[in-house]
């Protein structure tokens, strides 16, 4: 039976018929998934977006933003190989490679991109990726687009990356988030980067939910790992989380860069990132260098929340960087849940199948750096206030 929310399907052409039975299915699961436009002005507390560093906003990465735009216009218009590298780009691609202590970097138009580009240029016919089972649909797709053979092996499991690569001979790249963006726990990096020295492999590291984060000074999971410079290890950021930008990059040796560019369709086939975003993004950066206390803030925010959910009685991931997720009984209930929230002036992600590998719903929480302790306090209270049964441990209320 569907849902009493649901509105009747419009009427679909012969060769699109068999969306219906689709939205029927979703509709059957919970699954139904709706765009809600977000005012400038929201009213509701924010733990659903990734502004980790509470720098979206912040008067600085608004101002690069602007200034950018009225230097180089609105778009960077055309492909990076074309037209589209302003001196603005090329200044990002610098500091950001120092920063996270790489010699090279190639800014991307999302971390999306940039996970294609690295993935799909460094793993050609012929040679084998090994994919952690929990990682992001980025990489997946990655792995799918390129000629490699790929096999999953069990989530954050060192011992069967070593496993898979014993078992092959030839070029071979390990490759795997550093925070994974569900349950918001870390890889474990440094076994990951001495299973890939051993075998002659290369390592290439989903950083989105690090950098900003983890690391001294936020300077990303690989950095914090000892990875950062390694011959062998590539990094793809995204500068549209603790960067409150947009646009992503892929860092490692200068060898790697120049082979994307000549190699990387998301690259080559792709208009550059706009010099807005290109300028927001630099401003944050240059605004967590002065200010690097804003990464331990997010992980001690993170950490808070943590506890306060489970002195709730509340069935919470302890975090390893800036998410953190709370089991849901259901599909059908998460989304209620989440609606319980947002209409009690708290805006909360939920996380159904199939963006949940183990199947299992949640609400997703991210820590800025930016909250305080009373807001935390009150999430929390929201949170378990709107909780579903079965959410609560028995006893704990």
């Amino acid at each position: 039976m569907a849902p009493a929310h649901s509105t009747p399907a419009p009427a679909l052409a012969p060769a699109f018929g068999w969306l219906g039975e689709q939205r029927r299915a979703r509709e059957a699961a919970g699954l139904v998934r709706t765009l809600r436009p977000r005012p400038a002005d929201s009213p509701l507390l924010d733990l659903a977006s990734n502004d980790y560093l509470g720098l979206a906003r912040h008067p600085e990465t608004v101002a690069g933003a602007v200034e950018a735009a009225r230097r180089w216009g609105g778009g960077a218009t055309g492909s990076r190989l074309v037209t589209g590298t302003t001196e603005l780009h090329a200044e990002l691609e610098r500091e950001l490679a120092e920063f996270c202590g790489f010699e090279a970097a190639l800014v991307l138009s999302s971390g999306y991109a940039a996970n294609l580009a690295a993935v799909t240029a460094l793993a050609p016919n012929g040679s084998l990726i090994v994919s952690d089972a929990a990682n992001h649909a980025s990489l997946i797709d990655g792995c799918r687009l390129s000629r490699a053979a790929t096999r999953v092996v069990p989530h954050a499991d060192p011992a069967a990356v070593r496993a898979a690569l014993g078992a092959h001979d030839g070029p071979a790249v390990v490759v795997s988030d550093s925070v994974f963006s569900v349950d918001g726990d870390r890889a474990p990096l440094t076994e990951l980067g001495a299973v890939a020295r051993e075998f002659g492999a290369g390592l290439i590291v989903d950083d989105a939910h690090g950098l900003g984060v983890l690391g001294a000074g936020g300077r990303g999971a690989p950095h914090a790992a000892g990875l950062a410079g390694d011959p062998g290890t590539v990094a793809t950021v995204t500068l549209s989380k603790s960067f409150g930008s947009q646009g992503g990059a892929v860092l490692g040796p200068a060898p790697v860069i120049e082979h994307l560019v000549n190699t990387a369709r998301t690259f080559i086939f792709d208009t550059g990132l706009a010099p807005a975003a290109a300028g927001a993004a630099l401003a944050a950066l240059r605004l967590l260098r002065r200010e690097p206390r804003r990464a331990a803030r997010a992980r001690e925010v993170a950490a808070t929340l943590h506890q306060l959910l489970t002195d709730e009685g509340l069935s919470a991931v302890r975090p390893d960087a800036a998410v953190v997720s709370v089991r849901a009984p259901s599909p059908d209930e998460a989304v209620r849940w989440a609606a319980a929230c947002r209409a009690a002036g708290l805006a909360v992600g939920c996380f159904r199948p199939p963006s949940v590998p183990d199947g299992v719903s949640r609400l997703r929480l991210t820590a800025r750096a930016d909250l305080t302790d009373e807001q935390l306090a009150e999430a929390v209270r929201v949170i378990g206030r709107t909780a579903p049964r079965g959410a609560v441990s028995a006893g704990s209320r």
